[in-house]
């Protein structure tokens, strides 16, 4: 279990199945085969690398859920524009769950090699 405190309120976050589960579906693509496959995990890890605040969104939102309290997709978009969230560090440390995650860290290293060869 990850925890962020946002407005002094301290949010628990699970980045296990249930988490991959819901973020994959955010995103479907066809593979090379013609196969529509869920892919919201890899785009959501893209918009992290490429500074997305709208991916810590939609990470932080899935993560939560099913937790208490229960982070809107308004507080967290609130988190975001406040001045005093130091919004790299956050970039940072949502990364840092997600590669610490059983359920997500090989999609999560998978996804930061293959960014990292095409920068090549």
């Amino acid at each position: 279990m990850k925890e962020l405190t946002i407005k002094g309120q301290v949010y628990q976050f699970n980045f296990g199945m249930g988490f991959l589960k819901d973020i994959d579906k955010t995103v479907q693509i066809k593979s090379e085969n013609g196969k529509v496959e869920d892919a919201g995990l890899r785009y959501a890890i893209g918009g992290l690398i490429d500074g997305n605040p709208k991916s810590i969104c939609t990470i932080l939102y899935y993560g939560n859920k099913g937790q208490n309290p229960r982070l809107t997709e308004a507080l967290i978009e609130e988190f975001i524009d406040d001045p005093d969230t130091d919004i790299d560090d956050l970039f940072e440390e949502v990364m840092g769950f997600l590669k610490s995650s059983n359920a997500t860290k090989c999609i999560t290293e998978k996804t930061l090699k293959a960014v990292e060869d095409m920068m090549k």
